[in-house]
């Protein structure tokens, strides 16, 4: 946070090693609000937390108001009181209500009614883990199912998320479609890849030039991570991403040889086409992710999937919208019929009315349930109940 007194650039409140901010991908949006000319109240996100603390406005006294919640967005304040949004790994968001001075809170109103059996709930675990010339950033889900027990001494299958965005991040609030895998078995790292923000603006600054590479071998040294301590089978190693995260996938499947399938939620498998096909907002966006276009064609050819199915040698299960205007069908089409025309195993999901982002329950079930059941195809284990099949085109 910086004050300006109406000379200069202004100075900052109070330097330290932690993201104040995040990205402004929607209107209103606020980590910080002043209860009273002599305080503030402010969230920010130190070592994969987000933290809620008071701030005198000349930077001299940060006092950490410990709460129970481990994200905090939209702060706003009056004397006395502070609501905000407040998540934790164990509990859906809620419109939370804070007294200042009794650091009691009541919530207001809760996303979700859902009440939840911790027993199948996993808890995120921030890791670190060396990838090139830096130090990338990630949550472990293990598996767990208070009703089952991994047999012998299996290794679990390892599925690694990339997040959409690309420079937005993924956090550690209660995500059922996280605990969907863990309570089936499947260990989950969720990759907040360079670029991703959270980390202060050097870490951001990464995926400048470098997406589709910097963000890559993010998400492929995770899952070598993993490996190496042991808590994930090599052989069974599945990353999936959505829209940004889509591309990442496809890259990493296309341009590295770790992972053994994948799944592809509307992403991007034609860089050239995105600049000439996605919507206004963001038509800019890869100028300083990968180059200015057409100046920088041939960079954007290179790092397109599209380009490099001559490489890819694994089975990609996709999923689109087809009002998605984002990131047009053709774009998953391509990949389709890439593989289709290669032999591999594929398998093609799209919905009818379903935009960028799923939003019908009975669709984002279905395509859950549909990737569970392909890589039941693929790597070849029971499931043990019966999952919507969906038919997987070259599976021997």
């Amino acid at each position: 946070l910086f004050r300006w007194d109406g000379e200069g650039d202004g100075r900052p409140l109070l330097p330290m090693e932690a993201e104040f901010g995040q990205p402004q991908w929607l209107f209103g949006m606020s980590t910080y609000a002043f209860e009273s000319p002599e305080r503030l109240v402010c969230a920010y996100r130190w070592r994969g937390s987000w933290h809620l603390a008071t701030l005198d406005p000349d930077g001299q006294h940060l006092a950490v108001v410990r709460l129970p919640y481990s994200e905090y967005e939209q702060i706003r304040a009056r004397p006395g009181r502070v609501v905000c949004l407040a998540a934790s790994p164990l509990e859906f968001t809620a419109l939370v209500e804070l007294d200042l001075d009794s650091r009691q809170t009541t919530v207001l109103r809760r996303s979700s009614q859902l009440e939840l059996d911790a027993g199948y709930l996993s808890a995120p675990e921030p890791v670190e883990y060396p990838s090139g010339d830096h130090t990338a950033h990630a949550y472990y889900y293990a598996p767990l199912n208070r009703d089952y027990q991994a047999p012998g001494q299996d290794k679990p299958p390892l599925m690694v998320r990339s997040h959409g965005g690309p420079t937005g991040s993924t956090d550690g609030r209660l995500n059922l479609s996280i605990q969907y895998w863990t309570s089936r078995g499947f260990g989950v790292l969720d990759v907040n890849y360079g670029g991703s923000t959270g980390y202060g603006r050097d870490y951001r600054k990464l995926l400048e030039g470098n997406w589709g590479v910097v963000d890559v071998d993010d998400c492929v040294n995770g899952a070598r991570y993993l490996v190496q301590l042991g808590d994930a089978d090599p052989q069974r190693l599945i990353i999936r991403g959505s829209s940004a995260g889509g591309y990442t996938t496809l890259a990493a499947l296309t341009f590295r040889d770790v992972f053994r399938a994948g799944a592809s939620y509307y992403g991007i498998s034609d860089l050239e086409a995105l600049v000439a096909d996605t919507h206004k907002f963001e038509s800019r966006y890869t100028d300083r992710l990968v180059g200015p276009y057409p100046q920088a064609a041939r960079v954007y050819r290179e790092r397109s999937p599209i380009h490099g199915v001559d490489r890819l040698s694994c089975p990609i299960i996709f999923f689109q919208g087809q009002e998605d205007r984002i990131v047009p069908p053709n774009q998953a089409e391509m990949m389709v019929e890439a593989l289709r025309a290669k032999g591999l195993p594929v398998a093609y999901v799209s919905f009818e009315g379903e935009q960028h982002g799923f939003r019908r329950a009975e669709n984002i079930k279905r395509a859950l349930d549909n990737e569970l059941y392909f890589y039941a195809r693929v790597f070849g284990f029971e499931l043990p109940e019966y999952t919507e099949p969906v038919e997987i085109e070259n599976l021997p």
